[in-house]
């Protein structure tokens, strides 16, 4: 899967939480996340929640359901060791040994961490905090009517300022190659614009 990186924060609860676009997906960070129980050992709470055996099924039928390279075998190991004392689960392990694409572990001076589908995020969220997987719930709700709202914008501003080009460069062609053409190729080119350029390269219409 090709990685991203970090393109904006949500704040929630006085939280600032890292967003890094994978695709059309918003990853969130868990590692911003574990920063509401622990500051310092957020890979401490990050390992604690995935070595639970719900958090192992969970994410085992995430990926069962959404990754068709998702190695099973793997899984049923991880499966029946979890919760045992011994068990011990990173987002590192969990990723090289499940070929896993719904957590996302970046290594790096700028924007590292883990970072999370948003099902998986809201779920780790739930587990920290109900009342705190709510709040994150609606900021990022914010966030993607936010994104929507501004690629209308853009797209409408493209569109426009492409007719207005459309409108400048024909007129253009006109005044200085119209009155160059025949009587009857100024009424082709009259009729429909999208001929100007036709005329003007191969002295003819689409028609013609």
């Amino acid at each position: 899967m090709k990685k991203g990186i970090v393109t904006t924060e949500i704040v929630v609860q006085e939280n600032k939480i890292g967003i890094m676009r994978v695709g059309n997906i918003n990853y969130i960070s868990l590692t911003d996340l574990a920063r509401y129980k622990d500051k310092e050992r957020t890979d401490y709470i990050i390992q604690n929640w995935m070595r639970t055996t719900n958090t192992i099924l969970f994410l085992g039928t995430w990926e069962h359901l959404k990754n068709p390279n998702f190695n099973s075998i793997e899984f049923d190991g991880f499966k029946n060791e979890s919760g045992t004392n011994a068990f011990v689960m990173t987002p590192k392990k969990w990723i090289t040994a499940t070929n896993a694409i719904g957590v996302i572990s970046k290594q790096g001076r700028y924007n590292s961490g883990t970072f999370a589908h948003p099902d998986i995020a809201f779920e780790f969220a739930s587990w920290l905090s109900p009342e705190f997987k709510l709040y994150l719930i609606t900021e990022f709700e914010r966030l993607k009517t936010n994104e929507a709202y501004q690629y209308k914008v853009e797209w409408s501003a493209t569109r426009l300022l492409s007719k207005v080009n459309y409108v400048i460069q024909t007129d253009a062609i006109k005044k200085s190659i119209v009155p160059t053409l025949t009587e009857d190729q100024k009424q082709y080119v009259y009729a429909e614009e999208a001929d100007v350029l036709n005329v003007a390269l191969f002295g003819m219409t689409a028609k013609e």
